[in-house]
């Protein structure tokens, strides 16, 4: 008699648990999108700060950091590396000189473009076995499923370092 988890047929099975399925989906999405948006010389985590910041223009680091879910130092780093790359520009707040105020530069603003076509192309070819109606069905479930869960709307959980990767705190 054959196991239920063992291949009948000379080949592995696939595993149906919904959970396994979004992991590994996941995983192969975030990785063909970073190479997608690798060749307009930007990180899935650019990405996701360049969008951020396009619909909420002037909005501080600390709200940023506050979004995301991470200490505004790491806020800093990721603004630092976009600032560095021409995209992102600090302007001391009108309404708060300690705070920086952050803007997409014109730069940026013309790469939004190229940015959404290729985000556009990369969900066209993830969802490409479905139709729309399927993919509008899905869309919907994750959806229920990711207010459950408590994510917030729009912000990848890959911004915050997994606790297992952070350092244990030694200023004490």
């Amino acid at each position: 008699m054959t196991a239920p988890w063992q291949p009948t047929d000379g080949e592995h099975p696939r595993p149906r648990g919904v959970a396994f399925l979004l992991a590994q989906l996941g995983a192969h999405a975030t990785g063909r999108f970073a190479e997608r948006v690798g060749e307009l010389g930007l990180t899935p985590p650019d990405i996701g700060l360049l969008r951020m910041i396009a619909t909420s223009p002037g909005r501080s680091q600390q709200s940023l950091a506050a979004d995301l879910g991470v200490v505004p130092s790491r806020v800093v780093t990721l603004i630092d590396n976009l600032d560095r790359k021409g995209l992102v520009e600090r302007r001391r707040s009108p309404e708060d000189r300690r705070n920086h105020a952050l803007h997409l530069t014109p730069e940026a603003e013309r790469l939004m473009g190229e940015i959404w076509r290729v985000a556009s192309a990369h969900e066209d070819d993830i969802c490409s076995g479905l139709d729309e109606s399927q993919r509008e069905q899905l869309a919907t479930l994750l959806g229920l499923i990711a207010d459950r869960q408590g994510l917030t709307a729009g912000v990848h959980p890959g911004y915050r370092r997994p606790a297992h990767a952070r350092r244990p705190d030694t200023s004490r």
